[in-house]
C-alpha cells in the first residue's frame, strides 16, 4: 500500500475480526481505499500531511452492510400501514406501476442518504418492478448510489407471473422470460465489477415464489452462475406464502427452492423466516445466506425469524432493512438492535449477543453479499469502509461499554462515516449530497405516484 493520508484516532474499536479484537483506545490509519494499520494508544508519526479525524468520545465500527433492499419504495412509504404481506402488495402494486426513471433516482437517492446516515457502508437493492416505458431503472439506482457515494450491490430483479396465470402482481409490471434474461445479460455486462475493490456488482433476483415462473428460476439461475455473479430472491417470509407453496407446488418455499437448484454459497434469501430444521441443515449444508430484515417483518407482522438456529447452525445471516414501504425509518443501525431483541424475545436472554448482532450488521453481511475478504471488519489490508458512532452524548453517559451502548442504547450520532477512503458522512450530515432538495424531491414523488 502506498502512504497513509488518513489516521482515525481515540477512539474505542470493534474490529469485528475472527478473534473479536477490540481497543478501548485506538487508531486506525488508511492508505488510499485501504486499511492500512490498527493499533492502541499514540499512532506512529505518518507526517505532517495525513488528514485527521478526532475519535476521542467514539466507537470505529466496520461499515454497516445492507442485504435487502427496495430503494425505489422510499417515494411510497406510510401507505397500507395496517395490511397483511399480501393486502400490502396488491394495494401498492397499482402505485408501483406508475414508476420511472426520474422518480426511482430520486426515490433511491432519499433511500441511500438514510442508509448512509445509519452508518451504511454498503447496500444491496433488489428492484424487480420494471413498468413497460419506465426507462432505464437499474441505471438510475446506480446513479444514486454513485452519487450518494454507498458501495452497491443491485439486484436486477423479475416477475413473469402475472395475475391472468395465477401470480400475485399485476399483468402491467411483468416481463417475458425472455425479456428479462436479454435484460439481465445487459446489466452484467454493463455494471458488474468483480475487482477487488468494486463500488458495483450485479446480482439476478427473481422476486418470489408467488410472482414469477420456476422456469426464470431455473434460467436465472443458468445465467447467473455462468456470469459468475450471485442470486437472490424472497423467501418463507409469511404464512401466506407457506401455503400458497404448498397448495400450488405441493412443498414448502424451501423445498421449492431446492428443486429449483436455489441453493449454493452464491445464493441469499431475503426474511426466511417460516423455516423447520430440514430447511435450515440445507442452507447451512451449502452456505446459503439470509437477509434478516426484522423490522419489517414486524412492520407486517410477518412473524419472527429463527436468527439464533440459523447463526447456530452455520448459515451466513446478514441484516437488512427492506423496502422503505415496509420500514419507513430504513435505519440500518436499528436492526441489529431488533434482531438482537427478537431473537432473545422467543429463544432467552442468552438467545444473542450485543457482539452476534453487531456481527450480523457487519461480517455477516459482507459473507452474504460474497465480500468477507474484502469488508466487514477493521484489518489491514481490507477496504476502507468505516463507522465512526458519538457514545459520549447524554443518551449513552454511564454505558461503560461502547458496543453495548451502540446496539441497545438509542442511535448515536454518526461521527463519521468512510466509504472506500472517502468521507461521506461528518457529523450526522451527508457531504455527498444536498439531504433537503433531496426530501423535496422525494415529496414531489410520492405526491405524483399517489395522485395527491
Amino acid at each position: 500500500m502506498g502512504s497513509v493520508n488518513l489516521l482515525i484516532t481515540g477512539c474505542a474499536i470493534a474490529t469485528v475480526d475472527a478473534a473479536g479484537t477490540e481497543y478501548r483506545d485506538g487508531w486506525v490509519a488508511v492508505s488510499g481505499n485501504r486499511i492500512d494499520s490498527i493499533g492502541e494508544g499514540t499512532p506512529p508519526d505518518f507526517g505532517p500531511d495525513v488528514a485527521r479525524i478526532d475519535g476521542r468520545g467514539c466507537l470505529l465500527t466496520p461499515g454497516l452492510v445492507n442485504t435487502h433492499h427496495h430503494l425505489y419504495q422510499w417515494a411510497t412509504r406510510g401507505l397500507a400501514a395496517d395490511n397483511t404481506l399480501f393486502e400490502w402488495l396488491t394495494t401498492l402494486y397499482p402505485v408501483w406501476s406508475r414508476i420511472d426513471e426520474k422518480s426511482v433516482h430520486t426515490a433511491a437517492t432519499g433511500a441511500l442518504v438514510a442508509l448512509a446516515r445509519s452508518g451504511c457502508t454498503t447496500s444491496s437493492d433488489h428492484h424487480y418492478v420494471f413498468p413497460q416505458g419506465g426507462g432505464d431503472l437499474l441505471a438510475a439506482e446506480i446513479a444514486a448510489a454513485t452519487e450518494v457515494g454507498l458501495r452497491f450491490h443491485p439486484a436486477r430483479g423479475s416477475m413473469d407471473l402475472g395475475q391472468s396465470q395465477g401470480g400475485l402482481p399485476p399483468d402491467s409490471v411483468v416481463e417475458s422470460i425472455d425479456g428479462i434474461l436479454a435484460a439481465s445479460v445487459a446489466a452484467i455486462d454493463t455494471w458488474h465489477d468483480p475487482s477487488f475493490d468494486s463500488m458495483v456488482r450485479i446480482a439476478l433476483a427473481p422476486c418470489s415464489p408467488f410472482s414469477v415462473t420456476a422456469d426464470l428460476m431455473r434460467e436465472s439461475a443458468a445465467l447467473a452462475r455462468s456470469a459468475g455473479v450471485r442470486l437472490h430472491t424472497h423467501l418463507a417470509e409469511t404464512i401466506d406464502e407457506q401455503e400458497f407453496c404448498l397448495e400450488t407446488f405441493g412443498c414448502t418455499p424451501a423445498q421449492y427452492m431446492e428443486r429449483l437448484g436455489w441453493l449454493g454459497d452464491d445464493v441469499w434469501y431475503a426474511h426466511a423466516v417460516h423455516l423447520d430444521d430440514e430447511a435450515i441443515g440445507a442452507m447451512a449444508r451449502t452456505g446459503t445466506g439470509v437477509a434478516h430484515c426484522p423490522t419489517s417483518n414486524g412492520r407486517l407482522g410477518a412473524g419472527i425469524a429463527r436468527t439464533a438456529d440459523l447463526v447456530a447452525a452455520g448459515v451466513p445471516v446478514g441484516l437488512g432493512v427492506d423496502g422503505a414501504a415496509s420500514n419507513e425509518s430504513s435505519s440500518l443501525i436499528e436492526e441489529p438492535r431488533n434482531a438482537l431483541l427478537y431473537a432473545r424475545a422467543v429463544g432467552g436472554p442468552r438467545a444473542m449477543t450485543v457482539r452476534t448482532a453487531l456481527e450480523l450488521a457487519t461480517m455477516g453481511g459482507a459473507r452474504v453479499l460474497g465480500r468477507d475478504a474484502e469488508i466487514g471488519s477493521i484489518e489491514p489490508g481490507k477496504l476502507a469502509d468505516l463507522a465512526l458512532w458519538r457514545v459520549d452524548t447524554a443518551a449513552h453517559a454511564g454505558i461503560a461499554d461502547p458496543v453495548v451502548a451502540l446496539i441497545l442504547g438509542s442511535a448515536p450520532p454518526l461521527a463519521a462515516l468512510i466509504v472506500n477512503g472517502r468521507e461521506v458522512v461528518r457529523d450526522s450530515v451527508v457531504l455527498t449530497v444536498d439531504e433537503e432538495a433531496v426530501g423535496v424531491q422525494v415529496a414531489a414523488a410520492q405526491a405524483a405516484l399517489v395522485g395527491e
